[in-house]
């Protein structure tokens, strides 16, 4: 069989950035001895022209760059804002990489769409900087929500707290997107460690991604914190909610954290309802519950408005951050194709679509892909979303 020529420091290359092992990959591929892989990416051997097809496909990178003599320059496609500790993290994983391009081209789709029906910019969207206070901007973003105090009195729960912000920022004109995979890919589940979620900021179409594996509670504070990024006019990949509010930040990212607190747990409202007197977790906890948020953005809130001390604030938050790491739930999704389908591409960009693909200005074929789904289901899930 004919050998391809590919260069052995390519295969290492690729399977590193997929963060594969050794015997993983060759699980993959089907070959019984994982020394054969070892043997390839030392040159002593070289695999069947199908094979390094299949390592492409596996490995998810264009054929061509086995055959590179080095790797290609791979710059983040929007800006890395995420922190391990107090130190900037390094570089996207291969399932970033790939859900970051694919919002990307649901984007300049949208975009087009949108110039085509004489849409306008959005007034809020790059309205403020850096140099605007914490409380001008959270001050726009309840305005443009429509956001009560009341609203979270009415949600039964997170869930239904969260569905309430995407419903408001998608009728303000943010695309919402939320998944916890790689497009369908349920064997390709997104890591919660590597982001929370990332902003893609433009004047007419902005889009949010929210990754679905986290808790509920951070979800939420993601939300926010990405659309303080689209009222900043700054595109960004955070990693910034439930546990790295604890962690002291700075520029962009912190004022985010402050204008998503003060959104979410309003200092007014939050210093009315504190009882000094009351047992602290209790009262913690009820908050929360209150609020829609964690208990720890309730713990950083007082601490920050100096109703508690930094000891008692650490102390509560180190002792949350143990029962995060005993405690990690993967979210799952509905079950329902039909309505999961919509949630992971965003119901406002879903809708848009399919009114495209059905006045045949989209082929059923390009709203498919666009979609993630296949051509044949397009007519049921305009049926299933009463379009």
């Amino acid at each position: 069989m004919t050998s391809a020529l590919i260069q052995p420091q390519m295969l290492v290359w690729a399977r590193r950035r997929a963060d594969f092992a050794v015997e993983e990959l060759a699980k993959k591929l089907g070959i019984k001895e994982a020394e054969k892989i070892l043997s390839w990416e030392q040159g002593h051997e070289k695999p069947t022209f199908k094979q390094a097809q299949k390592i492409a496909q596996v490995l998810h990178i264009p054929f061509g760059y086995l055959y590179l003599n080095s790797p290609p320059v791979e710059k983040p496609v929007i800006p890395d804002l995420r922190t391990v500790g107090d130190k900037t993290a390094h570089s996207y994983s291969m399932d970033l990489n790939e859900v970051i391009a694919d919002v990307q081209r649901k984007m300049e789709w949208y975009k087009d769409y949108l110039q085509e029906i004489g849409a306008e910019r959005l007034d809020f969207a790059g309205k403020f900087s850096g140099k605007n206070g914490y409380l001008e901007v959270s001050k726009s973003i309840v305005e443009i929500l429509k956001l009560k105090i009341s609203d979270r009195r009415e949600a039964a729960n997170w869930e239904s707290f969260f569905n309430i912000l995407v419903e408001r920022s998608e009728q303000a004109g943010i695309i919402v997107l939320r998944s916890g995979k790689v497009g369908n890919n349920t064997h390709r589940t997104l890591d919660v460690k590597e982001f929370r979620g990332f902003a893609i900021y433009d004047e007419l179409a902005p889009f949010i991604f929210i990754n679905g594996v986290d808790a509920k509670a951070a979800q939420i504070f993601t939300l926010i914190h990405e659309l303080a990024h689209i009222w900043l006019g700054a595109s960004g990949v955070s990693n910034n909610g439930l546990d790295a509010i604890g962690y002291q930040m700075y520029g962009i990212e912190k004022l985010c954290n402050d204008i998503a607190a003060e959104v979410l747990v309003p200092a007014t409202d939050l210093l009315e309802r504190w009882k000094k007197e009351a047992d602290f977790v209790q009262q913690v906890e009820k908050l929360a519950s209150f609020y829609k948020v964690s208990t720890v953005v309730i713990a950083r809130r007082l601490f920050d408005l100096e109703i508690i001390e930094k000891d008692a604030y650490w102390n509560y938050y180190q002792l949350q951050a143990s029962r995060w790491n005993k405690n990690k739930i993967t979210q799952k999704s509905s079950g329902n194709y039909y309505l999961t389908l919509p949630v992971n591409n965003g119901k406002t960009f879903t809708r848009a679509v399919l009114y495209s693909v059905f006045s045949n200005k989209t082929l059923f074929r390009d709203g498919a892909r666009l979609l993630g789904m296949k051509p044949a289901n397009l007519s049921t899930l305009a049926d299933k979303m009463g379009l």
